[in-house]
Order: C-alpha cells, then structure tokens, then sequence
C-alpha cells in the first residue's frame, strides 16, 4: 500500500508482459494508489469497518474502470480481504493462497513469515496459510519492533540500508534454526531489501509471486 511498493506492482507487471509477449506490449493496469498515512491510522485504532469500507469503494471504482481481475498490494489489509472481494464481482487474487501455492510447489511444508509485527502477530494470513496444510512459524517476539520499524521507518521511505538487511537476514536464519525450509518476505516492501542471494533458504517474495500469478490468470 506504500507507494515504494506500488512502483515495485507496476514495474513487474510491466515488465512481465514485454517478457512474455514481446515487442512493444506493456500491461494494461487500473490501479487505485490509497493514501497511506489515513490507512495506517485507521489500522492502529483498530477501526476494521472504516479500512473495509475505504479499500472496497477503491476496489469497486477499479472495476468500474475496466479491471477484470482484482489484487490488494498488500500483507496487512488482507485482514479485510473477504469484504473487499464481496464487494466487487470480479475474480480477486488473494495473497496468501498464491504463496501457499508456490511454497507446495516446492515441495516444502513449513516455512516462516517474516512481516509488519501486525501480520506477524495476527492470525488472518497465517490461517489462511495453514489451510493448503502449511505449518508457519513466525520470529520471536523479540525481533517484531526491528522489523516494524525497517519497514516503517526506513523501505516506505526508499531507504535500502545493508545493516538493517544484515538484521532481517538474521531473523531469517533463526527461523532455519527453529525448523523453517524456506521463507515467506510477508511484507510487499521486504523484498526491496532482501533477495534470495541474501540467504541460505528458499526465499517466497510476495509481491513478485503475486504478479506472477496475475499475469497468469490474465494472460491465459
């Protein structure tokens, strides 16, 4: 939902398209750009309805501009994924089940989520995870304000920093330790900072399994 990350969305739709169908063809998208800061507030006093409400009228105002396949940019708000998808009658492509699918096509049947403290600490997307059979272990506690506040303070902002990438690294390889076979970036900003370079798992990026996914659908 942070425009960092929308940039990320257009970019590798764009690019999926040129690859995929050559010559001049760019992706044909519709896309609703929230205000971030109204959305985040809305999420920290708890008020669920009004972020349903705010995400569902964006959803239906994409639809009637043309769109016939729906994605929400992001981890956190799939909270209110179910009422965002009622409101449109178009087909929505839900994070957490695309993921799940490439972590079962690997092979793989448990893996950490590395997220915002609020996906980390909640159930809705580790639920939604769980029910394709996946076991999710998250990090502990302790590790949930460094994450939040890279996420927050430094990727919504552009800032790409080696020490805070040494830190998410890190988390990841305790998530080894505890049993994870692979890694979810839960977070659409993440996988701005950490690659599959970085470490020594499989790496689930969400934003570019979900354009991958996109332009599956679209183009099939």
């Amino acid at each position: 939902m942070s425009w960092e990350s929308s940039i990320e969305y257009y970019k590798l739709l764009n690019l999926g398209v040129e690859q995929r169908l050559g010559g001049l063809h760019s992706a044909k998208v519709v896309m609703s750009s929230v205000e971030f800061a109204e959305l985040t507030e809305l999420q920290q006093a708890g008020r669920w309805d009004d972020v349903a409400d705010l995400l569902s009228t964006a959803a239906r105002g994409v639809e009637a501009a043309g769109a016939d396949l729906m994605l929400m940019c992001t981890t956190a708000f799939h909270t209110v994924a179910e009422k965002v998808e009622g409101s449109v009658g178009i087909p929505f492509l839900h994070l957490a089940d695309v993921v799940a699918d490439a972590v079962r096509a690997k092979g793989l049947s448990t893996v950490g989520l590395v997220g915002t403290s609020f996906a980390m600490e909640r159930p809705f997307f580790r639920d939604r995870l769980a029910s394709h059979g996946l076991e999710v272990l998250v990090p502990e506690e302790r590790h949930h304000d460094t994450v939040n506040r890279i996420i927050y303070g430094e990727l919504v902002h552009g800032k790409v920093l080696d020490a805070s990438r040494a830190a998410v690294v890190g988390v990841i390889d305790e998530l080894w330790d505890q049993g994870a076979q692979g890694v979810i970036l839960g977070c659409t900003e993440l996988e701005l900072l950490v690659k599959q370079a970085d470490c020594e798992i499989p790496v689930f990026p969400c934003t570019t399994l979900h354009v991958e996914a996109a332009l599956d659908r679209a183009l099939a």
